[in-house]
């Protein structure tokens, strides 16, 4: 009888999921998987355009001197590009989008060995993060 309820459950959580994102209008999100960037170096680009203006967050990104910009600047452009397909007949200009939330989780990470004195051999972690993006627009005129 467990799995049976479990199985209602996911069942559940899915078309929910599934409404979600057929709504249409609202903010609209844009999830960067397994980026291998550290999270920690990852969280200093987000952390410059959280509540930020798009146009302005696209400017802070472009001229950051630092390789996780430039995979962030993809996807707040992605997010937009997803804003407009869920706001059909509005145009980016006039809605005063902005960073809504970001978030970055870690990732999974690559253990790998690297020679070191006398025999021994330490553990290096390449890291990797994602990266959640929601844009949502300031006057909300449905």
């Amino acid at each position: 009888m467990e799995a049976t309820t479990k199985i209602k459950k996911s069942v559940l959580i899915r078309q929910q999921k599934e409404a979600a994102k057929a709504q249409v209008g609202g903010a609209s999100v844009a999830k960067l998987q397994d980026c291998p960037t550290s999270p920690r170096k990852m969280r200093l680009v987000v952390d410059l355009i959280r509540g930020v203006n798009v146009e302005k967050a696209l400017y802070i990104l472009k001229y950051t001197n630092k390789e996780a910009a430039i995979r962030v600047e993809k996807l707040l452009l992605s997010a937009i590009k997803n804003w407009e397909a869920k706001n059909e007949g509005k145009r980016v200009e006039d809605s005063a989008l902005f960073v809504k939330e970001v978030s970055v989780g870690g990732g999974r990470q690559l253990k790998r060995l690297r020679p070191a004195p006398q025999g021994r051999g330490y553990r290096i972690r390449k890291r990797s993060n994602h990266v959640t993006l929601i844009v949502d627009s300031k006057n909300d005129n449905n």
